[in-house]
């Protein structure tokens, strides 16, 4: 499977590596991920880096089911507070930027040098996201997704969805190399973007048929919906759910977990990695 370089060092995912979710806004699903001042924010990052996290995922926007609009400005208000706190206490850290909007991105970029784009939307939301990307030539999160956060759970009829989620993936690489895009690409199947509940372990249960674009696969399915359906709880209770389907997700091959918790999720990793490496390679 292709390595990926970050901050001039390059990641095989061995071990897989850890995605810490840094939420610059008010409304996000799980409350506890929610920095919405300095003070929370430093704290945040450093207990996430303590604990083991490689990078760090900001986002401004929340993409849950049926979030508030946010408009454009009000995200890049939101991504540069945290940004600019981030990279004057932790500046060597790896950060990437949870946003559909290119100018978002750009901003990013090109002012707080970050490392990795992470686009919900596949550049469906922005048409000027993919172009934008491909100038930019950072590394980029594909994701899965159908529609905005607002409709997106009413648009969950697939013809066969494994193939038709393969062919939406296939189509979006070839689009970003015939743009010029010659950096790394991280698939994420999008669990509880345009899916329902049954679809959420579908896909888990297929995530070995996508090492077929052999490139990294990203799983976010962190405290969602498809662990508090199932089990009747709420995103706040969804600690234990979360690590079993991490552990699920990572014995079908996932190269990043997208988390709140960083300490269950490394815990997690170094027991899976122990059992099917043994503990001379831990």
């Amino acid at each position: 499977m292709q390595n990926i370089v970050l901050k001039q060092k390059i990641f095989d995912f061995n071990p897989p590596l850890l995605m810490a979710i840094i939420n610059a806004t008010p409304d996000s699903f799980y409350s506890g991920s929610r920095c919405d001042n300095e003070k929370k924010i430093i704290e945040k990052v450093e207990k996430s880096l303590a604990e083991g996290a490689d990078i760090l995922d900001v986002g401004g926007y929340s993409t849950r089911p049926n979030a508030d609009f946010v408009s454009e400005k009000e995200e890049i208000d939101r991504i540069c507070k945290t940004l600019e706190i981030i990279r004057k206490n932790f500046s060597d850290t790896i950060i990437s930027v949870d946003t559909f909007r290119s100018k978002v991105a750009e901003i990013a970029v090109n002012q707080y040098n970050i490392d990795i784009i992470n686009d919900i939307s596949g550049g469906m939301l922005d048409e000027n996201m993919l172009p934008t990307v491909a100038r930019l030539n950072t590394p980029y999160i594909l994701m899965h997704t159908r529609g905005t956060p607002q409709e997106m759970q009413t648009l969950t009829d697939y013809q066969d969805l494994v193939p038709d989620i393969l062919k939406y993936f296939a189509e979006k690489i070839e689009i970003l190399r015939n743009l010029g895009f010659t950096s790394d690409i991280i698939l994420d199947l999008g669990f509880g973007f345009a899916k329902t509940t049954e679809q959420n372990y579908e896909l888990l249960q297929n995530l070995p048929v996508f090492k077929c674009f052999n490139l990294p696969l990203l799983v976010g399915i962190s405290r969602k919906s498809m662990i508090n359906k199932v089990l009747g709880i709420t995103p706040e209770t969804a600690l234990n759910g979360t690590t079993v389907l991490n552990t699920i997700a990572l014995l079908k091959g996932a190269n990043i977990l997208r988390i709140h918790d960083v300490k269950e999720a490394a815990e997690t990793i170094k027991l899976v990695e122990t059992t099917l490496r043994g503990i001379s390679k831990i």
